[in-house]
């Protein structure tokens, strides 16, 4: 896959529609073109669940002078335009945007949305990868990876990972 825009978000807590981060990268004819990365406030006023907290690193403090989802978007969608998005688990991924669009009544455009896990799954055996979690699968395929749950660095391995298997 040459053109598309790989994409990731952290959430608050167990609420689909409580982002707080997005991470994107933009790739065009199989290079990495764009890199697009924002703290959002979740909204309404969502908690921020310890166990989350420990995961990605982002807590209240942090987003409470941030935008909310509907500005952030706003301002992806013009680095997304037209292009697919791909994301590493899109069920997660693609529940949460669509949630968050209907806190902010906003109409979801139908992008097209891949997921390299279904793909990794339908075309590497387990028994060679081990995992199909991100940093098993880049390390599987010799992608250098860090910092596991920053929305811009998974969905730059997200990009990485669509380039060799989509």
């Amino acid at each position: 896959m040459e053109n598309f825009v790989a994409v990731d978000v952290e959430t608050a807590n167990n609420e689909p529609s409580s982002i707080c981060a997005i991470g994107a990268v933009k790739v065009i004819d199989g290079v990495i073109t764009e890199r697009f990365y924002e703290l959002v406030k979740p909204e309404p006023e969502y908690y921020f669940r310890y166990f989350t907290q420990q995961i990605h690193g982002i807590d209240r403090q942090m987003t409470e002078n941030s935008p909310t989802f509907d500005v952030v978007w706003r301002r992806l969608h013009r680095i997304i335009g037209r292009l697919p998005l791909v994301a590493h688990n899109k069920a997660f991924d693609e529940r949460c945007i669509r949630a968050a669009f209907k806190v902010y009544c906003m109409d979801y455009p139908e992008y097209p949305f891949l997921c390299t896990v279904q793909k990794a799954r339908r075309t590497i055996s387990r028994q060679i990868c081990g995992s199909f979690s991100l940093p098993s699968l880049c390390d599987f395929l010799g992608i250098p990876f860090s910092n596991h749950h920053n929305a811009l660095a998974d969905a730059e391995a997200c990009a990485k990972i669509a380039m060799v298997i989509l």
